[in-house]
């Protein structure tokens, strides 16, 4: 029945210009139709091109069941509602009803905008044009969904303070609540026979049933993850606990507002919230420098540290005792009470560091620090949801199986799957890619690394007039490589972290001859087709750094447990994440390009094999000569003049 639908004369063939049938897909529809019918497990690795969207659409849509998608990231979730899914009922003539469900941090809150337009002003850091252009959006709207309010910037810095989240939200209590943009998405999904969420989201449900606050996301018998390699590290932030300075910050505020708005008399109000919001700065200013995670256990010991602790617990406590006296004035002061007891708790968790099983570390920004106490393990929670739960879990991504096998991945969720296999990409990667570990290449990390690379790869990079993604494994890499590209080519570098990413990736498909120099985010969902990219290089293979506290946790809990962290731990989150890399070049049956490693150890060390016989089967070669010639002779020519 399923082969049917794919077949080369199927409702998708008649529906969709250009669709034609393949193995692969039809392989992963067939599997993933029998997990719903078995409610089972289904672990599957699709290469890029196969079509693992119509695959698992098609029968999820076909089943009659209650079915739940969740996606890596917003920009996925967006595709998939607004273009894949439409697609797909209409071609099977699918009548029932689908929903969109976004984290609340998306969607306005009526009553916080309202707060914010009677305070007269837009605060310090806030613009008030953009608080003047929702205000006028927010009449118009259906779905309060802030990413549809062209006029703000998904930046801004006045979004925390016009949407509401677990801490802040008044629930049924607050005065607008019939008007609730989050409260209408989530009756929309009660309703729907299909909800497109993210892992975000469908993680912060988890978490916030296990502690008894209710659910996000109705209970479904049909579960499908896609990116579904994401989903170890964010689970681990879902069931360990944070307390980080904005929640400190956004507190302080919403007790100012309730002073100027609604007690005036109570001027102790606005003294306990600049005190408050004050000892969180110094407290960051005692985490040191911008941009690092440490190990927290360790930083505690520091007198520092300790004092602005003490300062900080005194503060929360003030807070909380002067709150108690307020109680009964406002809503918006009584859940500032309830959000005030519920930091104080939080930071006395963050700071008994004696519990063991958990990894306790910091992170700081230039404005914000961020405590946090992971699980090392979440397999025995997850596992525990999926056999409550019941009903199939189908999980798919283009990266799972680290040298064919998905060991990795699976035990750190504590799956145990009826089929896990990996389905080919249809690219033929024997034409259509070069891979070129270069000869002479200088170690990582030795001094001037960033300066050697763009000697040796600018004459590349000019010979294929740019078309390139230089992806980093550090910021400092990608200033470095975008300072010396800018002194030595004539080209448009691009340099993430200079502008937001959209604006950034929009800036590199204008030129058509650009070098975008990124890390991060540019590792994995970004789809460049066609001739725009055709090289992409990367500067060493990406293992996490050593004195990452989360990777450090991680390992030394393999190491009790009688494991190889290296080869455990530490490789297969390596060859994934170069697996993601590598995504970025081939995207398209049309598409060429060649792909550029700048590290030696994938030749000259043993575990080097493993991440090439991870990746597609490309031809290989250590000159970059010959890169430059199959640039050339793959590339597109242009159309003469006439």
């Amino acid at each position: 029945m399923i082969d049917d639908y794919f077949a080369p004369n199927g409702v998708l063939a008649k529906a969709i210009p250009g669709f034609s049938p393949r193995e692969a897909q039809q392989q992963m529809a067939r599997a993933v139709h029998d997990a719903i019918e078995s409610q089972t497990q289904l672990v599957v690795e699709a290469g890029t091109g196969t079509g693992k969207t119509f695959a698992y659409l098609v029968p999820a849509l076909q089943s009659g069941k209650k079915v739940i998608i969740s996606t890596g990231s917003k920009a996925l979730q967006e595709q998939l509602f607004h273009r894949d899914l439409p697609l797909m009922a209409k071609a099977l003539g699918f009548t029932g009803v689908t929903a969109l469900l976004k984290g609340r941090s998306n969607y306005l809150c009526p009553e916080r905008l309202d707060k914010q337009i009677s305070e007269g002003h837009a605060g310090e850091q806030l613009l008030f044009s953009d608080l003047v252009a929702v205000r006028q959006w927010s009449s118009a709207t259906k779905t309060g969904d802030l990413s549809e309010c062209d006029a703000l910037k998904e930046d801004s810095p006045l979004i925390p303070a016009i949407t509401s989240n677990n801490d802040n939200c008044l629930g049924k209590e607050c005065p607008s609540f019939e008007q609730c943009y989050v409260v209408k998405a989530r009756r929309r999904a009660m309703e729907a026979d299909l909800v497109v969420v993210n892992h975000h989201l469908f993680l912060a449900d988890l978490a916030i049933k296990e502690t008894g606050f209710g659910e996000l996301i109705p209970e479904a018998e049909v579960i499908v993850f896609d990116e579904a390699h994401q989903l170890p590290d964010i689970a681990s932030q879902y069931f360990g606990q944070s307390l980080t300075s904005r929640q400190i910050t956004e507190l302080a505020k919403d007790i100012t507002i309730g002073y100027r708005t609604e007690a005036r008399d109570m001027r102790q109000l606005e003294k306990t919230a600049t005190r408050l919001d004050q000892a969180a700065m110094d407290m960051r200013l005692a985490l040191g420098d911008a941009g690092y995670r440490g190990n927290w256990r360790e930083a505690l010991q520091s007198p520092a540290v300790k004092r602005e602790i003490e300062r900080l617990t005194d503060a929360l406590m003030l807070t909380h005792d002067v709150l108690k006296l307020a109680l009964g004035r406002s809503q918006l002061l009584d859940a500032a009470f309830e959000r005030a007891t519920l930091l104080k708790g939080r930071l006395e968790r963050v700071c008994d560091t004696s519990i063991t099983g958990y990894s306790y570390w910091y992170e700081t920004s230039p404005r914000h620090f961020g405590l946090h106490i992971t699980p090392l393990s979440v397999a025995d929670k997850f596992h525990q949801q999926i056999t409550e739960q019941g009903g199939a879990w189908v999980f798919t991504s283009a990266t799972l199986a680290v040298d064919d096998d998905f060991g990795h991945f699976s035990r750190r969720l504590g799956l145990t799957p009826k089929q896990q296999f990996s389905l080919p990409s249809p690219f033929d990667y024997q034409q259509q890619a070069l891979l070129c570990v270069p000869r002479f290449l200088p170690e990582p990390n030795s001094f001037g690394l960033a300066n050697k690379l763009v000697t040796m790869l600018t004459p590349v990079i000019e010979a294929n007039d740019g078309r390139c993604f230089f992806l980093c494994t550090s910021h400092q890499m990608v200033r470095d490589l975008a300072e010396g590209f800018r002194e030595r080519l004539d080209l448009p570098v691009l340099a993430q972290g200079e502008v937001p990413k959209q604006q950034l990736l929009s800036q590199y498909l204008e030129h058509g001859n650009a070098v975008l120099v990124a890390t991060g985010t540019f590792w994995e969902g970004v789809d460049v087709r066609g001739q725009t990219l055709s090289c992409v290089i990367i500067d060493k293979l990406p293992f996490t750094a050593p004195d990452d506290p989360l990777l450090k946790a991680r390992m030394e809990d393999c190491r009790i447990q009688g494991g190889d962290p290296f080869a455990q731990v530490q490789i297969p989150d390596a060859v994934i994440t170069l697996k993601q890399g590598v995504g970025r070049l081939i995207r398209d049956t049309q598409d060429t390009g060649a792909l550029i490693i700048c590290d030696n150890r994938l030749v000259t060390r043993p575990y080097g094999a493993v991440f090439l016989r991870s990746l597609p089967d490309i031809p290989r070669t250590r000159s970059l000569e010959d890169v430059s010639q199959f640039l050339t002779a793959t590339r597109t020519p242009k159309h003469s003049e006439v």
